[in-house]
């Protein structure tokens, strides 16, 4: 298990490459449209302040449901490129997220994709911590992605275009 799983998709949004980032860059807002991140929140000495854009480096914690659990997770900004791309890993690198946009449309359109990216290094750490049943962990979470993402996209253009 060292190979990265992958996973983006794309939807065109009817609001400036500004408005997309200002709104899937503000971590607090994420439970308006994740299906399993329910709430974010910045660490308190890393929130931006009120108008400020996110910085690369800030961590926020992020709280997850399923029918079956509820845990937190510990992300880092790694990319906080305003009006182009938001990205974050979870943990210790394990899983990246990304947020790229690009300009349509002289500007009042915006194509957002999302990706992830289960890494090597995330993969390796299921295979410890679960053991035989890692496989069906990373299986859940894959999943999880794949149904996520399109759900998510869908979300941020009704509350982007709203």
């Amino acid at each position: 298990m060292t190979t990265a799983r992958t996973h983006a998709q794309s939807i065109e949004i009817a609001a400036t490459p500004d408005e997309v980032y200002a709104l899937v860059s503000d971590v607090t807002r994420t439970g308006e449209w994740s299906p399993v991140c329910k709430e974010c929140w910045w660490d308190e000495a890393e929130a931006p302040g009120p108008g400020e854009p996110p910085r690369s480096g800030a961590h926020f914690t992020g709280r997850n449901e399923t029918p079956d659990r509820t845990w937190e997770t510990r992300s880092q900004v790694v990319v906080a490129d305003p009006g182009r791309e938001f990205a974050w890993v979870v943990g210790q690198g394990f899983v990246r997220w990304a947020y790229t946009l690009e300009s349509r449309d002289d500007g009042r359109a915006t194509v957002l994709t999302e990706s992830w990216e289960f890494t090597p290094e995330g993969l390796a750490a299921f295979a410890q911590r679960y053991g035989d049943d890692a496989d069906a962990e990373i299986e859940a979470r894959t999943r999880m992605a794949h149904e996520g993402i399109p759900a998510t996209l869908a979300a941020v253009r009704r509350i982007a275009e709203g």
